[in-house]
């Protein structure tokens, strides 16, 4: 609901102060393509195409402020003047984002370019594994059908997808750029090929196939993608923070009965879940990244997706050894 009165309140702001010119975004005051994704993986997917183009190349925004948290954030009027004024808008397309659709219904987007990332891959229903919590839904809260996860970056083969999807917008919003953006595109596609090489050649010669996460799990296509089995505490968009006894409980009594060696957490977690369990099991600690969104100074760093994915390779390894 909160979220919704954000959508509002942001919109009415446009309605009443609707002097923005288009091709000038709410991030920068100044001429070119304008585009606007709502979180990091599209954001340095964009950047990694247009690099190289200079001043002619676009104006680049990211809505989802570093370190904060995707699933709880609530549009700013500022934000939707952003996505008004936007020649090409990225979004996920899940339930963390319904507020654009929202939005949508109060803008006209006709000379907007909208990339929903979720159309670009073959998308799965969040799934409830063994020992993991469900999310209780408010008594008053209506059926909404199925959910599907939403986190469809996480594996290399759906990245792929996704960037090929992104160079076919920008390439058709402009074309003076087309054959530099195919050219970034088509090197950028190949160090995603070397990274689903990488993974899967790690789950190839490993010693076992299952990993244990004492935190979210937002990595349902990569582990589809290379046929591994998880436990976790909670799906990848619960907002639930504090597992049950019995949940925590059980990671404890997998990880022991299958000697696994590592438990994960993920990125801008608080982590004590996953200390509780390393510490009653022995198992290592480690953080297998999202790439969700990631930290003020890595983001001030130009940490980049590639980089991060590269990072999970080993932690992987060491997992399933």
């Amino acid at each position: 609901m909160k979220r919704i009165l954000a959508a509002v309140i942001a919109v009415s702001f446009i309605v009443f102060f609707p002097a923005c010119k288009k091709g000038k975004t709410g991030a920068k005051n100044q001429d070119g393509l304008n585009v606007v994704a709502v979180n990091f993986p599209p954001y340095d997917f964009v950047r990694a195409i247009a690099k190289d183009s200079g001043s002619a190349g676009p104006n680049l925004a990211m809505l989802l402020p570093p370190a904060a948290e995707s699933h709880s954030f609530e549009p700013s009027p500022q934000d939707i003047i952003t996505i008004q004024n936007s020649d090409v808008f990225i979004y996920t397309g899940g339930e963390s984002d319904v507020w654009v659709d929202r939005i949508f219904e109060s803008m006209d987007t006709s000379k907007i370019k909208i990339i929903r990332m979720m159309d670009a891959v073959d998308v799965v229903e969040e799934e409830i594994v063994e020992g993991m919590e469900e999310e209780e839904e408010p008594p008053d809260s209506a059926e909404e059908g199925v959910a599907y996860d939403e986190h469809v970056w996480t594996s290399p083969k759906n990245a792929i997808r996704i960037v090929r999807a992104i160079t076919g917008a920008l390439c058709e919003v402009d074309a003076a750029n087309a054959a530099l953006f195919r050219k970034n595109s088509d090197a950028y596609i190949k160090s995603l090929e070397k990274l689903d090489s990488d993974f899967q050649a790690v789950v190839d010669g490993a010693k076992r196939k299952t990993i244990v996460f004492g935190d979210r799990f937002p990595f349902r296509y990569f582990a589809d993608a290379y046929g591994l089995k998880y436990f976790a505490a909670f799906p990848g968009c619960s907002t639930e923070t504090e597992p049950a006894a019995a949940t925590v409980a059980f990671l404890i009594n997998k990880i022991r009965a299958e000697k696994i060696p590592v438990v994960f957490h993920i990125e801008l977690s608080n982590e004590k879940m996953a200390d509780t369990i390393a510490a009653e099991t022995g198992a290592k600690k480690l953080l297998f990244h999202s790439c969700h969104n990631i930290s003020k100074k890595d983001f001030d760093a130009g940490l980049t997706f590639l980089q991060i994915q590269m990072a999970n390779v080993p932690r992987l390894r060491e997992a399933l050894q």
